[in-house]
């Protein structure tokens, strides 16, 4: 009699959505991350430049302005010590979960302690924590996939949906908030937010292994002392500047552009002269350069989201519905809103295209001409007083800022880690980041440039200058193909 085969059928592997089952975490994590950074963020323009009878701190506008770009600068420059120390000492995911919790205590303290000590404090911890926490949570969502694993954009458009989750729900939250009890309240509640955010991870992070726990490039113990006294020279340089005065916070933004155009330079240098990289590695590097400058150019303009689309709604916008006003800090959540619709369809799009999707530098280079081509559409809305623009107006030109988005910023994160040297996967991750660093502090600095009497050259200029830097990005796309060396 023949035996009978009892060996049970191999388990189907679990996923999520199709994708590795670790992206869920990983989504999770990052999703709450944003809650809380952009519900805070929603608020804090305002917070800084309204009276103190409205509740906030009376700060000049142009001021307030420079210190929302600096900050939102240095997150993204943040991601490149995150970066750092995920790489040469303590690995991607120890950095992130220790990076979570900064990140919490940073909105703790802009909730409890009062003005301008709780802004300083709070802010250089939500700073440093989320750099670390954006540089290695994108890092792992790479290391999910294989080289040459179709899935790899889809995955990182849906690990993007759940970002803008976050965001979507985080300054509606904290805006109702702020509105109805007051700005703390709405900083507590960015608060609350970190905190289910780091509950969930922690209870998961155990499932992350192998690679993700790894020091890809140690740092040999006879150099540790060196680098421990060289960043306790240059933490004690800057608080001799802050007690000098000679960090002033109108030009914290400019500040902020000089030091992440000198990281990015420096970090191309160091990459680009390694010894640890090989030859091919070092062409796919050069080929990120023009693609770096069109990534700064898109996120100066995108990034002023916070700055000037934020005091145009609290100046030129109609934002009564039916007799009632909504709350300045919804107007953020408008980008995310259209970002959940399409993410799905560019997720099914480039899955359903596969290898003959446009490559990343098309897509690139049409990002950046979009998003010149939404700041153009501010022109006919120029030059109008208090409650002249309509809503549905702005509404529509987030639409422009949204697709231009999808086709840079997921790209931009999954190209880094398709082109990263093996030697510096997450720093190079953190080199996509220093242009959003870059971009974002210059949003800062550009928005001190912004009238509402001079909107037809200010949105006109910038909107033709993106529109331009496309326009040669895609001139120079076969050329980039050719060095990326079979990376689409």
């Amino acid at each position: 009699m023949t035996g009978v085969d009892r060996t049970p059928p191999p388990r189907a592997e679990k996923t999520f959505f199709g994708q590795p089952r670790m992206l869920a975490n990983l989504f999770g994590v990052e999703l709450w991350e944003r809650f809380s950074f952009y519900g805070m963020q929603g608020i804090l323009l305002i917070y800084l430049y309204y009276t103190s009878a409205e509740g906030g701190l009376g700060i000049n506008r142009d001021t307030a302005t420079s210190i929302v770009g600096a900050y939102g600068g240095l997150v993204y420059l943040s991601t490149v010590l995150g970066a750092w120390l995920a790489d040469r000492l303590f690995g991607a995911e120890r950095v992130l979960f220790y990076s979570a919790i900064l990140v919490m205590l940073g909105h703790l303290s802009l909730a409890v302690l009062p003005g301008l000590i709780g802004v300083g404090v709070g802010l250089i911890q939500i700073a440093l924590g989320s750099g670390g926490v954006k540089a290695t949570a994108t890092s792992l969502v790479g290391s999910l996939y294989a080289e040459d694993d179709h899935r790899r954009d889809a995955g990182f458009s849906l690990f993007y949906l759940g970002i803008n989750l976050g965001a979507l729900a985080g300054p509606l939250a904290t805006g109702l908030l702020q509105k109805s009890v007051g700005f703390h309240y709405g900083f507590g509640l960015a608060a609350v937010g970190m905190v289910a955010g780091l509950t969930q991870y922690a209870l998961g992070r155990g499932r992350l292994t192998g690679a993700a726990r790894e020091v890809p490039n140690p740092l040999p113990a006879a150099r540790r002392p060196l680098v421990a006294v060289g960043a306790a020279m240059a933490l004690g340089l800057v608080a001799v500047l802050v007690v000098a005065g000679m960090l002033p916070a109108r030009r914290l933004s400019a500040i902020v552009v000089v030091l992440s155009a000198l990281a990015a330079v420096a970090y191309f240098v160091v990459i680009l002269t390694s010894r640890a990289i090989t030859g091919t590695e070092r062409r796919r590097v050069f080929a990120f350069i023009p693609m770096f400058v069109a990534s700064t150019a898109f996120w100066s303009l995108y990034q002023q989201q916070f700055t000037v689309v934020t005091i145009y709604s609290d100046t030129r916008l109609d934002r009564h519905i039916l007799g009632w006003q909504m709350p300045v800090s919804w107007v953020q959540s408008i980008n995310p809103v259209f970002i959940i619709l399409l993410a799905g369809l560019f997720t099914a799009l480039w899955t359903r295209l596969g290898p003959r999707q446009p490559s990343a530098p098309v897509k690139f280079a049409a990002g950046t001409i979009l998003m010149g081509l939404a700041f153009l559409l501010f022109l006919p809305l120029a030059g109008g007083g208090p409650n002249s623009a309509p809503l549905l107006a702005l509404v529509g030109i987030l639409f422009g800022f949204t697709v231009a988005e999808l086709l840079l910023s997921p790209v931009g994160l999954s190209l880094s880690t398709k082109l990263a040297p093996r030697a510096f996967h997450t720093q190079m991750v953190a080199l996509f980041f220093l242009s959003v660093a870059l971009g974002t502090a210059l949003s800062g600095t550009l928005a001190g440039y912004y009238d509402e009497s001079h909107e037809t050259a200010y949105f006109g200029v910038l909107g033709g200058v993106a529109i331009a830097l496309g326009i040669v990005l895609a001139m120079l796309s076969p050329l980039l193909r050719r060095l990326m060396g079979g990376v689409r």
